[in-house]
């Protein structure tokens, strides 16, 4: 690289705080997002997505602009992160990362406002020679045709003459302390030749896993949003297995332990398919597909039947209470997790309510456990009131419901929480098989 880079990543969630602490380790940044209660508790050391721990984030965090009195171009002296959200504290830089979310509408439609907005944000300060990379997962062609007008509107400056993009999209998966975001090799891409290599570069400078730089930016959305479709379908294909063997009395965890046994076997689970990624990327390709005239079919079933899932969940139990004599409208179901998946306190998009709401379809009381996830956000997300584990220990229930597998659910004794003629659902497959009485 021929020059030194002042690095603003725009979005400091379970995607950009992670790369913003990385990129600090070298350089100046400054991370923004309009939340202020997230810069308030990132500046005092604190993330509650627990995606950094506390003490590696207060290693890198700064207490002054490092871009201040600078120009365009910094020396990098003052490495580290200073987080923001005032817009003037970015203008001189000359890179932007966009790591916001990309989330669809109540119709299942990709909902591009998160990624205008931030587009509309960064155009406010950009400048000659600036480049403009994007993270968020998105169809092929939304980087070059969504979101450079406007950032060509709203700073006046002219695509790939004034100004330049990048796509490299984000492979962070939250709660995964294992595969970190320098652990992960990195996709890059550039609008132009030299600036892909620019990029990947820059990338290829804290990365330890390596990068591939892609040569279009349009191969390298589209190969992100195949990732996580391809694991939608892969998962989709078990989970119709799981039904299907539940209705030949076949415990489908014994199957695949047994088809396991072959060397090129794929070794996925059934389960409850939400979150941010799998259960929402996929739609964003079909939609595209739809757009030039194609109809998926195999994702978009994948999709259905991975979403059908928490029903499915919900009408085993209430046949397993049927066949033990427990009255329905009377039973108390406890439901062990909300968040979208284990030892993570991320709970957009959890599928664990759809269990939660068939059951209650039934006429049981549900009552709601989770260590990780924060019960305010709960509350004001899904209207739900979790209790605590002093609240837990005062009554047993009818059933239990191991719906996301946190550790500290695998070393409860769940029968002290148990009636009698209770019963217990394994939705993950997580605990000893002798102590359920059924597994997904």
């Amino acid at each position: 690289m021929n020059k030194k880079h002042n690095i603003a990543v725009v979005g400091l969630g379970y995607v950009g705080l992670p790369l913003a602490r990385l990129f600090a380790t070298q350089y100046s940044v400054v991370g923004f997002d309009i939340s202020q209660g997230r810069i308030a508790e990132l500046n005092n050391g604190k993330d509650t997505t627990l995606e950094i721990e506390d003490h590696i984030l207060q290693e890198v965090l700064i207490k002054k602009n490092p871009f201040e009195n600078t120009g365009s171009v910094s020396e990098n002296i003052n490495k580290g992160l200073f987080c923001t959200s005032e817009l003037e504290d970015i203008k001189n830089a000359n890179v932007f990362i966009i790591t916001v979310p990309t989330p669809v509408d109540k119709h299942n439609h990709p909902d591009l406002t998160p990624l205008y907005k931030a587009s509309e944000t960064v155009g406010k300060v950009l400048k000659q020679g600036d480049i403009v990379i994007y993270e968020s997962t998105v169809y092929p062609g939304v980087t070059e045709e969504e979101c450079v007008p406007v950032l060509e509107k709203v700073s006046g400056l002219l695509f790939n003459k004034d100004f330049y993009v990048g796509y490299s999209p984000e492979r962070i998966n939250p709660g995964d302390k294992l595969h970190t975001v320098e652990k992960i090799l990195k996709v890059t891409s550039g609008s132009t030749p030299e600036i892909g290599k620019e990029v990947d570069n820059l990338y290829k400078s804290v990365i330890t896993a390596g990068t591939h730089l892609a040569p279009t930016i349009k191969v390298a959305e589209a190969s992100k949003v195949i990732e996580n479709s391809q694991r939608d379908i892969n998962i989709a294909f078990i989970n119709e297995l799981a039904k299907i063997f539940s209705l030949m009395n076949i415990d489908t965890h014994d199957v695949l332990e047994a088809a396991g046994t072959k060397w090129n076997f794929l070794p996925f689970k059934p389960g409850l398919v939400g979150g941010h990624c799998i259960g929402v990327d996929p739609f964003y390709l079909a939609q595209k597909a739809q757009e030039i005239g194609y109809y998926s079919e195999l994702i978009l079933a994948a999709r259905r039947l991975n979403d059908s899932m928490g029903s499915f969940v919900a009408s085993q139990v209430i046949k397993l209470m049927i066949k033990k004599d427990i009255k329905i409208k009377e039973a108390k179901i406890l439901n062990l997790g909300i968040t979208f998946k284990e030892n993570c306190p991320d709970i957009r998009n959890s599928k664990a309510i759809d269990v939660i709401q068939n059951l209650e379809e039934y006429g049981v009381k549900v009552v709601t456990f989770d260590p990780w996830a924060d019960t305010e956000e709960v509350y004001r997300e899904y209207r739900i009131h979790m209790v605590g584990s002093q609240d837990m220990i005062k009554e047993k229930f009818d059933a239990i419901i191991l719906t996301v597998a946190h550790e500290e659910f695998l070393n409860l004794d769940l029968i002290a929480y148990l009636k009698p003629d209770g019963l217990i659902y394994d939705v993950k497959g997580a605990l000893p098989k002798h102590t359920v009485d059924k597994r997904l």
